[in-house]
């Protein structure tokens, strides 16, 4: 049957009876094509059922569904005629992880950070109603996007817009890593009403053979659930809120949100599901299930039997537990990236000293910042990408009250298949303009451990950013040694051209210098520069190239600018970096080679603009 569906023009022409059907072929359909690629899986399969439900319901694309964070429409793509370029998810050319609107009509809206649904749709809503077009707006939010305060920004204006929009929360009890803090709480007691659910289904079974008793018994029962459980928080907000009902019954997905299409207002539809549904390995540990590489559905996730590198995610996290074992100070604070973050140890190991605040980065600077006020060290860990979120809080909370937190800034520069969204392309220029914030650029996994060693010892706001993935296999070191602050090092000394490298792009520096005989500074420090070593080497050669693995509009190859100016110096200087661009999602190394960062693509770059000095 799913072979027939080409866009939901197809879907609706099916019997309802039918859609159970569909359902469990789109899931078994989106295991086997994800188990080929890689991408994100526990969250797919479970909206297979709201997916079918919605554009079975709703007229797509003229309405409007905008689903928050994205990694939740595996299932809508192969729906809205993408199911034949499934084989090409998140690689190089081909499908996104998440909604693009260049993309697909049916994308109506961006999105791969969460919590912005409700604000996007209820602004479609209000310019359908401006426009004085019948259309409906859906957001699709799920319960651990929900802990982020924009949500509530949006529902607190939606509640008083007078407009037709529709909230769906796809609570399934899971965010990435386990659900915390009260709404969790509360989300659980509201379901936890077994008279209400019990007394609902059964009604239901009883009276939908008759179609006006059944709608009267609907209508007493809006009005009655007062009576079993407390009006809900977001009726407070001004929706009417149904719900919850079960996300896996497709039949009566579709029956509510017919009920719902016709009504007026503001609505808050409560769906309960599961996680990884269908698929019992992702159902009893939907974690690991969130974002696996390819494997053999039969048989599940296996251990390689090589030993790999530890990641640079990995030496935070051991780095973080040897830490607070020598300072009794020191805590740590995730907006619900536990796992990856590399936190899960530190959380068996010191659970009182670590924080998930979910998904809520402002809160998370901040409450940082108020830890530092009392004497504690507060250790942020955060991907670059997420830090962006936080940036007001990051300069009025921490950085004009020169507060002593480390930022551990995971997924700096590229990060291959997630994309734009998640790349971590700018935090060298949004950090290197806010006084008092420094930030340092470890060249490799052993440096990265003595960096946030050196970050920590400092008694002022200091990121340390690093990429995704492994290194270059530098052995690590178990002690907690630092560098010195602000300093960088020598690696290569060669002749007339020098190589200026902020952070993992050393080793290709330093093969490319092999061939040209050049200089290589390991700067580590993009901010304090080490203006003297910087001096020094400019005025031992005769032209400079900086590297870095982020924007170079404003980078780190920016500062080195302005220090030569400031010093009276005038060098030729080639800066590379990443291009003013948004970079799509594939493969890192491709996606560095095509930004000329690779060693060929630096030693083309550097033969090009220094041809007539190589030469000579």
């Amino acid at each position: 049957m799913l072979q027939s569906i080409h866009s939901p023009v197809d879907l609706r022409q099916l019997q309802r009876e039918q859609l159970g059907r569909l359902a469990t072929e789109l899931r078994a359909y989106l295991l086997e094509s994800v188990s080929k690629t890689g991408g994100h899986l526990s969250s797919n399969l479970g909206t297979v059922e709201l997916t079918v439900a919605l554009h079975y319901v709703f007229n797509t694309p003229h309405d409007r569904v905008v689903w928050d964070v994205g990694h939740q429409t595996y299932p809508h793509k192969i729906l809205t005629g993408r199911r034949e370029r499934m084989s090409s998810l998140r690689q190089l050319g081909g499908l996104s992880g998440f909604p693009q609107r260049a993309e697909s009509e049916f994308d109506a809206f961006g999105t791969a950070h969460s919590s912005t649904s409700i604000s996007a749709a209820l602004g479609m809503a209000l310019a359908s109603r401006l426009k004085g077009e019948d259309r409906h707006a859906i957001a699709v939010i799920g319960d651990g996007a929900m802990t982020a305060g924009m949500a509530f920004e949006a529902m607190n204006n939606a509640g008083v817009s007078d407009c037709n929009l529709l909230v769906i929360l796809n609570d399934n009890d899971m965010s990435i890593s386990p659900p915390v803090g009260a709404l969790n709480r509360y989300l659980a007691k509201l379901m936890s009403g077994q008279f209400y659910a019990a007394a609902k289904n059964a009604g239901k079974t009883v009276l939908k053979g008759a179609p006006p008793l059944f709608e009267l018994a609907r209508r007493f029962e809006e009005s009655a659930k007062g009576m079993v459980k407390p009006i809900t928080l977001f009726e407070k907000f001004g929706f009417n809120y149904v719900g919850p009902i079960d996300g896996h019954d497709v039949d009566t997905l579709v029956t509510v949100l017919e009920n719902i299409k016709h009504l007026k207002g503001p609505q808050f539809l409560h769906v309960v599901t599961k996680k990884g549904q269908g698929y019992k390995l992702a159902e009893v540990d939907p974690v690991a299930y969130h974002g696996p590489g390819k494997f053999d559905p039969a048989v599940g996730l296996q251990q390689s039997a090589i030993p790999s590198k530890p990641s640079f995610t990995q030496v935070f996290g051991d780095w973080l537990c040897d830490m607070a074992a020598a300072d009794d100070r020191l805590v740590a604070i995730t907006p619900a990236m536990r796992e990856g973050s590399g936190m899960v140890e530190f959380e068996k190991r010191f659970p009182t000293r670590f924080f998930d605040v979910g998904i809520a980065e402002q809160h998370a600077v901040t409450f940082a910042a108020g830890l530092a006020c009392e004497g504690l060290k507060p250790v942020v860990a955060i991907y670059s990408t997420f830090l962006q979120r936080a940036y007001d809080q990051l300069i009025h909370d921490v950085a004009i009250q020169n507060l002593p937190v480390v930022f551990a800034l995971d997924r700096a520069g590229l990060v291959g298949a997630d994309g734009a969204t998640h790349a971590g392309a700018y935090d060298i220029p949004y950090l290197r303009c806010i006084p008092n914030v420094s930030v340092a650029c470890p060249a490799d996994e052993n440096e990265c451990r003595q960096l946030l060693s050196t970050a920590y010892a400092q008694n002022t706001p200091v990121a340390v950013r690093y990429p995704r993935g492994a290194g270059a296999g530098v052995a690590v070191t178990s002690t907690l040694d630092a560098l010195p602050f602000g300093q960088g090092e020598i690696r290569r000394q060669g002749q007339r051209l020098a190589f200026l490298v902020f952070g993992t792009l050393l080793q290709a520096a330093l093969q490319v210098a092999e061939k040209l005989d050049a200089t290589v500074v390991n700067m580590r420090w993009a901010k304090p520069l080490d203006v003297d070593l910087l001096v020094q080497v400019a005025a031992d050669h005769d032209a400079l190239v900086t590297l870095e693995e982020g924007a170079v509009m404003g980078g780190a190859g920016s500062a080195v600018l302005e220090a030569l100016a400031a010093a009276g110096l005038v060098k030729p200087l080639l800066q590379l970096g990443l291009r003013d661009e948004f970079i799509e999602h594939g493969d890192p190394a491709k996606l560095l080679a095509l930004q000329g960062l690779d060693a060929r693509g630096i030693e083309a770059s550097v033969s090009q603009r220094f041809a007539a000095l190589l030469a000579s």
